[in-house]
């Protein structure tokens, strides 16, 4: 076990390495609010423009955020050795919400690097999955193995800031006293020394950290990375020929009339006595209110400079989010680059696609083992070893992360069904989770003991020309 002194060192470690990445998760956080600050081209151009357009964003991190995310769907855990999936261990995961929950944790770690889940007993010995942010938890590995060495959850209130420390053999738990100031300053520099809380030390009897990391696009070296943070510079881009456009809207998108030949009219200033003392240039906004101008002047003209044209900048705004499309491979009708998509094959999707579907499956690839952890400390906290070891080598289920029409769905099927695949195997492919599979299996083996109904699915089939 570790000493006070080696449980403080590792948690000022990971606790210092923890702070360091706030800033980068709340940034990345507010692009996917689309909480953009409109990017000007010069001081006096922001210091005009600045303040009219301070609450405007063209938001395209969201979309690309929630493009791989909304296919993103687990469906039960199958164990080594196992046709069918786990009842037992799905049932926990329904239990603790974690099909909602989850879902929010992949969502963050798509827009923030990384998200985690924490498993852990509850009194009566029941699993407990809770989802954390990454800008409260933390995971460090061993260099050689890559297994979790330690974690750390970190969060804070008015008072106190608080920490516990998970190792795979004890559980720390530490709190310090935050210290108030004036100055603009963070609170972390104010905080004291952490010290033991009243729970102070406790075993840890899964034999594991049970802080598990999802980490989106991992890498061998270096950090995951965020879906959204290569799109932040051409989303600063797009914006700022956003706010050109506006100042262009507001100065030049009305004919602009320019007078030769004339002297700038003007009108007497006259003193108390109403004399005159002097003269100033007339209010032109008068004249353009009045729409009346007297020029007394025969030789002066009157011409016009045209009305500036807007679509210059849409046009390379569009340009623009085409990039954006082509770099994370989000489809081009989900930004609706070239105007709507209407008239397209099913084949013309299904390519327009392809990049969005192999980006959602390595998804389920990295965040799959990391389920799969969650689930052998499931087993664990519930003192078993042997599924814990079958769920280590098991495999995680999703949703079909294809986006298919019904007709499609059901014509592929029915010509897996005439080379023979068993019906199982294609409910599987259906995307039915494996509790649904099971109760209609019981459906189909009650429909074949009953003559009845299997004379009206033999006269259904035949009508359909499946018989």
């Amino acid at each position: 076990m570790a000493t006070l002194e080696q449980a403080l060192a590792i948690l000022d470690k990971l606790a210092a390495e923890l702070r360091n990445r706030q800033h980068d998760i709340a940034g990345l956080d507010e692009a996917y609010r689309g909480e953009h600050r409109l990017t000007f081209a010069s001081k006096d151009f922001r210091d005009y423009f600045g303040k009219r357009y301070d609450k405007f964003s063209d938001n395209w991190c969201g979309i690309v955020a929630d493009a791989p995310h909304e296919r993103l769907e687990v469906t039960g855990v199958r164990l080594k050795g196992d046709d069918n999936g786990d009842d037992a261990l799905w049932d926990t995961w329904r239990e603790n919400d974690a099909d909602a929950y989850s879902d929010l944790a992949m969502l963050d770690a798509i827009i923030s690097k990384r998200a985690f889940a924490l498993v852990w007993g509850t009194a009566d010995g029941s699993p407990r999955i809770t989802w954390e942010h990454p800008s409260q938890a933390i995971v460090s590995y061993d260099a050689e193995t890559r297994e979790r060495a330690a974690g750390a959850k970190v969060w804070a209130d008015d008072t106190h800031e608080y920490a516990t420390l998970y190792l795979p053999d004890e559980v720390w738990k530490f709190q310090r006293v935050r210290v108030k100031s004036e100055l603009e300053l963070p609170s972390h520099l104010f905080a004291g020394k952490w010290e033991p809380r009243a729970e102070g030390v406790i075993p840890n009897p899964l034999g594991m950290v049970p802080l598990v990391e999802l980490a989106n696009r991992p890498r061998l070296i270096g950090e995951p990375v965020s879906d959204i943070s290569g799109v932040l510079p051409m989303q600063h881009a797009v914006n700022l020929f956003w706010a050109q456009l506006f100042a262009s809207a507001d100065e030049a998108t009305l004919g602009q009339r320019v007078i030769i030949g004339a002297e700038m009219p003007k009108v007497p200033v006259l003193n108390e006595t109403g004399e005159v003392v002097g003269e100033r240039p007339i209010d032109l906004k008068k004249f353009a209110r009045d729409r009346a101008l007297w020029l007394e002047n025969p030789a002066t003209k009157i011409d016009q400079w045209p009305a500036a044209r807007l679509d210059v900048f849409t046009q390379e705004i569009e340009i623009m989010v085409g990039h954006i499309a082509a770099q994370t491979r989000t489809p081009a009708h989900y930004l609706l680059i070239g105007g709507t998509i209407a008239n397209v094959s099913g084949d013309a999707m299904k390519a327009l696609e392809t990049g969005l579907v192999k980006r959602t499956e390595e998804k389920t690839q990295h965040f799959g083992r990391a389920i799969r952890d969650v689930f052998e400390l499931v087993a664990l906290v519930k003192d078993d070893p042997a599924k814990a070891a079958a769920v280590r080598s098991g495999r995680v289920l999703w949703k079909d992360v294809e986006n298919r029409s019904d007709a499609q769905r059901a014509d592929a099927l029915s010509k897996k069904k005439e080379i023979g695949y068993p019906l199982r195997y294609l409910l599987e492919l259906d995307g039915l989770p494996p509790q649904e599979i099971d109760r209609v299996m019981d459906m189909a083996r009650d429909e074949a003991a009953d003559p009845f109904l299997q004379d009206l699915a033999n006269r259904a089939a035949s009508d359909a020309g499946l018989g």
